[in-house]
């Protein structure tokens, strides 16, 4: 089976990403041979461009002698794909959010766990080398017991994505809700690696456009507490005018961890532990990293070969199905939060899972999303 052999669902700028990381790797273990989208036209440009077999129908490329698919589609079609691939015993590597509610992700689990193969979400953050780094960090002690933790995602979005109603893109029904579902994931994936379970969180919406009802948050400030006794803020925003930045800070009774994608060296330690590098001062360590857009390709290949080593070796993907759902759980929790208008603890979302079902969460959160385009004059170049 060496290389795995993937199929491509749905050729957007994610699939790229996926297909730069491996253009220029010899005897690599990812071998991305077909690809399908619904459109026509669009699927055989993209096919001829990479040199892929195209397919229009989804069940053609299924029956292919393919290993695995990787499933970069608008996440309302998450959850059905992974189930038909599954069924069609391919192994699914599937961009992120998981699904929308945490019904869909049990499905897409149960799906797979039923048919036998391996399925992971693609979480660059997990597989990022300066995510790794402070993880590794983490748990060797360097910064002690974290009390304290920061993180920011500011990706500028083009207007036409929020004020467009028939474009999918942060919608309530196809998107699964605005930026804190579009980009909190990443945080929560991130975040509940370094800290654990979340105990309550609370949060604050804001539309800074004055886009149609379907269309949900462009801005979010989330605050969510560990069971470890960690405070996390969590800030996310796709109107913030500036090159796409991701960063994070982590404090501790030993030291501090601050990285910022932006960086050609992205991460920066203060640590008191006796293997430090510089003990008791700032340093920077050496770390496999680019800015926007690179870093999208390293994660990417990271990741992918990840995937694939646990598919020839039959393991377990380090960041499980279930640690996805977790993330997707994060988000749900602050849009009950914000909802109800008070701190919400985890054990209530638990408890609203099995009885009403999460997707009635989406409902209502219009009207506890805080209409700041009111004050605000856009102009655009």
């Amino acid at each position: 089976m060496v290389p795995v052999k993937f199929g491509i669902i749905g050729c957007g700028m994610a699939a790229r990403f996926h297909l730069m990381a491996f253009k220029k790797v010899p005897d690599a273990k990812v071998k991305f041979v077909a690809a399908h989208d619904i459109n026509e036209k669009a699927v055989k440009r993209f096919a001829r461009a990479h040199k892929l077999e195209p397919h229009v129908k989804l069940e053609d490329m299924l029956q292919s002698d393919i290993d695995a698919v990787l499933i970069s589609v608008p996440h309302y079609l998450h959850e059905s794909i992974t189930v038909a691939a599954a069924k069609a015993g391919k192994h699914v590597l599937c961009e992120k959010p998981m699904a929308s509610t945490l019904e869909g992700c049990d499905e897409m689990i149960s799906a797979t766990k039923k048919a036998g193969v391996k399925f992971m979400i693609a979480e660059n953050h997990r597989f990022l080398p300066a995510h790794v780094y402070m993880k590794e960090l983490i748990d060797k002690d360097f910064i002690g017991e974290i009390f304290l933790a920061r993180t920011y995602e500011g990706a500028f979005d083009e207007p036409e994505n929020f004020l467009n109603p028939d474009i999918w893109n942060f919608t309530y029904e196809k998107g699964g809700g605005g930026v804190a579902m579009d980009q909190g994931v990443h945080k929560f994936g991130l975040l509940n690696w370094f800290l654990g379970e979340i105990d309550l969180a609370q949060c604050w919406l804001g539309k800074s456009y004055d886009s149609p009802p379907n269309k949900g948050e462009d801005n979010a400030m989330m605050f969510v507490r560990y069971k470890c006794g960690a405070m996390a803020e969590i800030t996310v925003s796709s109107t913030s005018i500036h090159p796409p930045m991701n960063s994070t800070e982590l404090h501790g009774t030993k030291g501090s961890l601050f990285e910022d994608h932006s960086l050609d060296e992205p991460v920066r330690v203060f640590s008191s532990h006796p293997e430090a590098e510089k003990k008791g001062q700032y340093y920077r360590p050496s770390i496999q990293h680019a800015p926007f857009p690179k870093y999208y390709i390293i994660s990417a290949f990271h990741e992918d070969a990840h995937f694939a080593e646990c598919i020839l070796n039959d393991k377990e993907p380090e960041f499980t199905p279930e640690q996805a759902k977790e993330a997707v759980a994060g988000v749900l929790l602050c849009y009950l939060s914000a909802k109800n208008g008070r701190p919400t603890k985890m054990d209530e979302l638990k408890k609203l899972a099995k009885t009403e079902g999460t997707k009635e969460i989406l409902k209502g959160l219009p009207d506890v999303t805080q209409q700041n385009h009111e004050k605000l004059k856009w102009t655009w170049a």
